[in-house]
């Protein structure tokens, strides 16, 4: 558009330049003939009224008088010629000397006659004007003429100086129509938001032919209430007059209600008004949200045949709704009874006014039920309480004419459309139905809960509130939905199955108590992760010479193969710790064991290996109260102090079992008595939520508000580092120490001499004296006399006897020998070798133990039941 404007100014300018020109062109020439007509004439008057002309004409040479003024005349006053002849038109004078003489060209007449006579003509030099006037002598006798002439061009020199100033004019013209054009076309490219001439006419054509051919009323009103524009379909929807344009809605015959809502124009979302027999559907918004006019514009569509349709559709979108509700809203836990009630909860009240949920009881253990038997009602909900149905927990057995029962026996949902006239139905109880009915519910659908070819259980749906009973669309509806239901409920089925089995397993593997030892007092607690069993353990041990042994680990995962491999690594332990090994060779024993385990079973391919296996190993010895501590990957143990002190053991972490590579290494350290050692697995202080660190500041915390027993202890942890949903078992062990002191431990160096034996016997038998254990003197005296002989004979000095006043008894004699005794049956003939097995039949439990100074050989008695109440008394002192 702007381009048009500016080609037609272009025209316009060109036009008013070409008709100025022109113009110019023509009063130049009328100006030039003008100019010329009284220059000429002028000239010629004054030359022939010039003085002495009259003489000089009279004289007898007139040329020669005449042609040089005439000549001087004519360049004085710029014109072509000045032409002097006798009356009859003979020349005297003119600029070329070779016409004087002859007869002069024009119109002599007027001037002959005594007048004065101006011409153009087109003579040798060009288009001119001459001008020819009489010269009379002092009488009024005519002597002579004068003609004076000029050629136009002479006089159209400002036709040269006038043109430039017009094209300029003109030039000047066109820019500043440019300039106009260029702001015009930005304008209105701003107000067309940059659309052109073609598609602002598109946008016309199309905005008139949707305005009109669309199936919504369209209506906009303006900042005063009046009508601005109406399409077709609006005048047929309101029954709009004409000439309704420029009216006000409220003059346009609608209800109160509609015009109140146009004219008011504020915002409205499918506002349903009643417009003669129509149902229409307002939507109505201002214009002037975003700086446009003041007004509003509606759009009005006909909702009376879609309101049945709507409500059709409604139902169906409530029941779409309601089953992406089962598919995300049931079976959120692998707990069967939940799953139940959450299929119940969701029932009611989008579907049924009452729902309860029957489960064969070997579903709720996690077994396949059988076709036929009673059943469980293991889940209820209800728009209101007080109904007179089974109670959940009870157990129910349908009679065959139940729907209930019915449903279990053919497998399909079975409806009761009116339960008042169900005999089937009222043959289970005939007072407990009778109080249904009176309750207000009337109309039944029961859907029997199928996995597969295994019936678990039916589902009952009641209704009472609405007085239109169960249709076949609602049957389909709920066999959907229990249909989905089923499947968690299923698989909830199977996990309580394999969740029992792996428990069973765990709980066989795990210690059920804790052995009877004198040297630490021990509390434990042992959480599974919600996602079930996993490889989590912990073991006390006794050792020799009244120590004990603590044991923790971690195998990484959950369910029957972590607990397997856990229990064949806490057996190896077991096996291991029998031999009285440091802690470091244990572990070093038991990462061997790990990795033949995983050889094995990658070979086999049938299980994954032991990944993330870890563990930590801590012999106590009362005696010292020296604690030995190695680990194998697992987190360090925290030592609380009697005053309240909480350190973590810089223990060398070590790689986790199986993983071979480096050996393993020991932290030795003194405890007082009355520490407290805590043991426990990462499940503790680390989880997706925090890592490592922050558990283990966590756990200082914990332990520095706790002053009281080891139960007291496990019990504050975890009260404040339990997660509400723990992800990875929990094993944690609190152990108090405590020491045996001098009174209960008596020792001796024994010189290298057979002799000494019976000094030996002597030392003892006053040592048990004072223990008030005679008792024990003569095996006690027989059991060191074997085993001082066999260090003085077999062994290498020094040899010590050392005494243990315990739960038991123990005699332990060591020397700095590594050859270890081995127990044998000697021959009839044979005169000795019978030591040892006289050692093993006098006492409850003997071994060898190696030191880094040689070997230990010790024996353990029972203490006599007076004897072992004292020692236990001494011991708790």
């Amino acid at each position: 558009m702007a381009a048009q404007v500016f080609v037609l100014q272009a025209v316009i300018v060109l036009i008013l330049g070409v008709v100025a020109v022109f113009a110019l062109v023509l009063q130049v020439r009328h100006d030039t003939v003008q100019e010329a007509r009284n220059r000429s004439l002028a000239v010629a008057q004054t030359f022939a009224n010039s003085p002495g002309i009259v003489a000089a004409l009279a004289s007898p040479d007139p040329t020669a008088v005449l042609q040089p003024r005439a000549e001087a005349a004519r360049k004085a006053s710029e014109v072509d010629f000045i032409v002097v002849t006798n009356p009859q038109g003979i020349r005297f004078t003119h600029p070329k000397p070779d016409r004087i003489g002859k007869q002069f060209v024009g119109n002599l007449a007027p001037a002959q006659a005594g007048g004065t006579v101006v011409e153009e003509i087109d003579g040798t030099i060009g288009r001119l004007v001459q001008a020819v006037v009489p010269v009379k002598a002092p009488d009024g006798r005519i002597v002579g003429l004068v003609s004076a002439g000029i050629t136009t061009e002479r006089v159209g020199g400002n036709a040269d100086r006038q043109l430039p100033l017009v094209l300029i004019t003109a030039a000047v013209g066109l820019v500043l129509a440019t300039g106009g054009t260029a702001l015009v076309s930005r304008r209105l490219l701003r107000q067309t938001h940059g659309l052109g001439p073609r598609e602002m006419t598109r946008m016309y054509e199309h905005h008139d032919a949707v305005l009109h051919s669309v199936r919504e009323g369209v209506i906009i009103v303006g900042g005063e209430g009046d009508l601005l524009l109406a399409n077709d379909e609006a005048h047929r929807l309101l029954d709009l007059p004409p000439d309704a344009e420029r009216r006000t809605v409220r003059e346009l015959g609608l209800d109160d209600d509609t015009a109140e809502l146009l004219a008011s124009g504020r915002v409205a979302t499918d506002e349903v008004h009643l417009v003669g027999e129509r149902l229409l559907a307002i939507n109505q918004r201002p214009t002037d949200l975003t700086g446009g006019p003041a007004g509003s514009v509606a759009t009005l569509r006909d909702s009376t045949e879609l309101r049945a349709l709507s409500g059709r559709a409604e139902a169906a979108r409530e029941r779409l709704d309601m089953l992406y509700a089962a598919g995300v809203g049931i079976g959120t836990s692998l707990d069967v009874t939940r799953t139940a009630e959450e299929l119940a909860e969701l029932a009611v009240p989008r579907f049924a006014d009452f729902a309860t949920v029957d489960l064969f009881d070997a579903v709720l253990h996690g077994e396949e039920p059988e076709a036929r038997g009673a059943l469980r009602r293991s889940a209820s909900s209800g728009i209101r309480k007080g109904a007179p149905l089974y109670a959940v927990g009870e157990q129910i057995r349908f009679v065959e004419s139940a729907p209930q029962s019915r449903s279990l026996t053919g497998g399909r949902p079975v409806l009761e459309a009116r339960l008042a006239e169900s005999p089937g139905w009222r043959a289970q109880d005939l007072e407990r139905t009778e109080q249904v009915v009176e309750f207000g519910i009337h109309s039944l659908i029961t859907v029997p809960v199928r996995a597969g070819a295994l019936m678990l259980g039916v589902v009952s749906f009641w209704r009472s509130e609405r007085p239109e009973p169960f249709d076949l669309e609602e049957v389909a509806l709920a066999e959907e939905l229990v249909a989905r239901a089923a499947v968690s409920i299923d698989n909830a089925r199977r996990f309580t199955r394999e969740h029992g089995m792996a428990v069973t397993l765990q709980r066989s593997l795990l210690p059920r108590t804790l052995p009877e030892q004198g040297a630490l007092d021990i509390a434990y607690r042992y959480l599974p992760a919600q996602a079930g069993v996993g490889g989590d353990w912990f073991d006390v041990l006794p050792l020799s010479g009244a120590r004990v042994a603590l044991v923790v680990g971690d195998v990484v995962g959950h369910g029957l193969h972590a607990a397997a491999t856990m229990g064949r690594l806490r057996t190896a332990v077991h096996n291991f710790s029998a031999l009285d090994l440091a802690p470091e060779e244990l572990l070093g024993l038991l990462d061997e064991l790990v990795a033949r385990i995983d050889q094995d079973e990658t070979a086999d391919g049938t299980a994954a290996p032991v990944a993330g296996a870890t563990c930590l190993y801590a012999i106590y010895d009362p005696v010292s109260r020296r604690c030995i501590v190695a680990r194998a990957g697992h987190p360090p143990p925290a030592l609380v102090h009697p005053d309240g002190r909480v350190e973590f053991v810089e223990v060398p972490a070590g790689l986790p079992l199986g993983l071979g590579g480096l050996p393993f290494e020991t932290t030795e350290l003194e405890i007082a008595e009355g520490s407290r050692l805590v043991l426990y697995t990462d499940g503790l202080v680390e989880d997706r939520r925090q890592d490592i660190d922050t558990g283990l500041g966590r756990l200082r915390a914990a332990l520095e508000r706790t002053d009281s027993s080891p139960d007291e202890t496990c019990r504050a942890v975890l009260e404040a580092m339990l997660p509400a949903r723990p992800s990875d078992d929990i094993a944690l062990i609190v152990a108090r120490t405590r020491a045996l002191d001098a009174g209960q431990v008596a020792e001796w160096e024994v010189p290298v001499d057979p002799a000494a034996v019976g000094e030996v016997r002597a030392a003892v038998a006053r040592q048990l004296a004072v223990w008030d254990l005679e008792e024990l003197s003569f095996t006690t005296e027989l059991i060191l006399s074997e085993l001082v002989t066999n260090a003085i004979r077999y062994g290498s000095p020094p040899v010590r006897v050392r005494l243990l006043r315990d739960r038991t008894l123990i005699c332990e004699v060591s020397d700095s020998s590594n050859t270890s005794p081995h127990l044998r049956y000697a021959a009839m003939t044979d005169e000795g070798g019978r030591g040892l097995f006289l050692v093993a039949q006098l006492t409850d439990r003997w071994g060898t133990r190696y030191t880094p100074a040689g070997k230990v050989i010790w024996a353990e008695q029972p203490l006599p039941a007076a004897g072992g109440d004292a020692g236990t008394a001494g011991s708790d002192s």
